[in-house]
């Protein structure tokens, strides 16, 4: 019966996402699938629609004469949902690319299924390395960060600061796995200890038991292996069972500025974190998110996720037009591949053969409220990771794709 309920729900999203004008075959139709409505729709969500309409709008809304469409649906964190949406767009809906899909088990469904229908998968929000790894494709592109690269700096610079036992709360999906497993691999090769481990449900309300598990282990470093909301839960709880005043160091993997408006400068201040797009940058970066947010639904600025799907986008409109058509997804991805990369957010780069966007990352602070001088001012940049240091190399990912020298 629940399985039923989640098929209606997949049917209903599609119903909506579709309309009949999508039957046409007359424009390229990029398709965002992302959680619109749960605990992760304000860190991409709806804003990522804006942001890929951005650039639509910006390359001049047509590609070799066609015009080009954005659609947006809600996969409402269900793996059948996602890949029922997936299939109906790319089966019906005359979808050439579909962008985003945070949540790395819905994103992993989705790789595999672009993949037969050769079209092209930019994964902008999911984070799982296995698609740049095992799982990669000659379909995808991962633009913006992975479990790798995340957990691999902030791991080893949490050991080298001071931070020698670990525990980790992970969430309970393949995405929580891989950054639990980068992260115990780099606390141990850096000389730390993981003295253990809890799995939490995503979006679970109540994880006063989980904080007080880490509590107890005495750990030096309690490793937050989630993200979005459940982030932003776990650090207020922890907050108030007095965790880091007891000298415990909590570390998200991954953290965004939206965690630092929902828990407030006072009790974010201090929290690092590795991220290749800060909104405040330069010049063109504030350009940028000025425009986004007269668009946004709560006038937020964009995170590195929002403009990694302008980035992106961008990038494919780019390799379309010299490809001539979007009909050949991997022909567009191997032109992405051949073409360097350059926009005004993510600044100049590549895409690698296995798939990986290489871009410098940056390893960020978040401000006390006496540094802050207005709203959004949160981060201050410490120092910039080169690529090539940023992501796992090339020859470590066990991807089919790679020749093996």
């Amino acid at each position: 019966m629940r399985k039923l309920r989640s098929l209606a729900a997949a049917a209903l999203v599609c119903a909506l996402a579709v309309p009949a004008a999508a039957q046409s075959t007359g424009a390229v139709r990029i398709g965002i699938l992302n959680d619109m409505s749960g605990i992760y729709s304000d860190f991409q969500g709806p804003g990522s629609v804006v942001a890929a309409q951005m650039a639509v709008e910006d390359f001049g809304g047509k590609v070799n004469g066609q015009p080009i469409e954005v659609i947006g649906a809600d996969h409402q964190n269900k793996t059948d949902v996602g890949v029922s949406i997936a299939r109906e767009w790319l089966d019906k809906g005359g979808v050439n690319a579909i962008v985003d899909v945070p949540n790395s088990a819905i994103a992993l469904a989705v790789n595999d299924i672009v993949r037969q229908h050769n079209s092209v998968f930019l994964v902008t929000g999911g984070g799982t390395d296995l698609l740049t790894g095992e799982k990669c494709s000659p379909n995808t592109v991962q633009w913006v960060y992975d479990t790798w690269a995340d957990a691999n700096s902030i791991a080893r610079l949490g050991v080298r600061s001071g931070g020698k036992s670990w525990f980790f709360i992970t969430a309970d999906y393949a995405f929580g796995y891989a950054l639990e497993k980068q992260a115990m691999r780099a606390v141990t090769e850096e000389g730390g200890t993981v003295v253990g481990s809890v799995r939490v449900p995503l979006g679970a309300m109540d994880v006063s038991s989980f904080i007080l598990q880490a509590q107890a282990s005495k750990a030096d470093v309690i490793a937050l292996a989630s993200a979005g909301g459940d982030v932003t839960n776990a650090i207020k709880t922890a907050k108030e069972f007095g965790v880091m005043s007891g000298g415990q160091k909590m570390v998200a993997l991954i953290f965004q500025i939206e965690n630092v408006q929902s828990l407030g400068l006072e009790t974010a201040q201090g929290i690092e974190t590795v991220n290749p797009f800060y909104w405040d940058m330069n010049e063109r970066t504030r350009a940028f998110s000025t425009r986004f947010r007269e668009r946004d639904r709560k006038h937020a600025v964009p995170n590195e996720m929002h403009a990694g799907v302008y980035s992106a986008v961008i990038h494919y409109l780019k390799a379309v037009q010299a490809v001539g058509s979007a009909a050949d997804g991997a022909a567009v991805v191997k032109k992405m591949k051949e073409l360097p990369t350059s926009d005004p957010l993510y600044g100049e780069g590549t895409v690698r053969e296995d798939g990986r966007k290489m871009h410098p990352m940056y390893l960020i602070r978040v401000k006390s409220p006496a540094e802050s001088k207005g709203e959004w001012d949160y981060y201050k940049i410490r120092t910039s990771i080169p690529a090539e240091e940023a992501f796992r190399p090339l020859s470590e990912g066990n991807c089919p794709l790679v020749a093996k020298k």
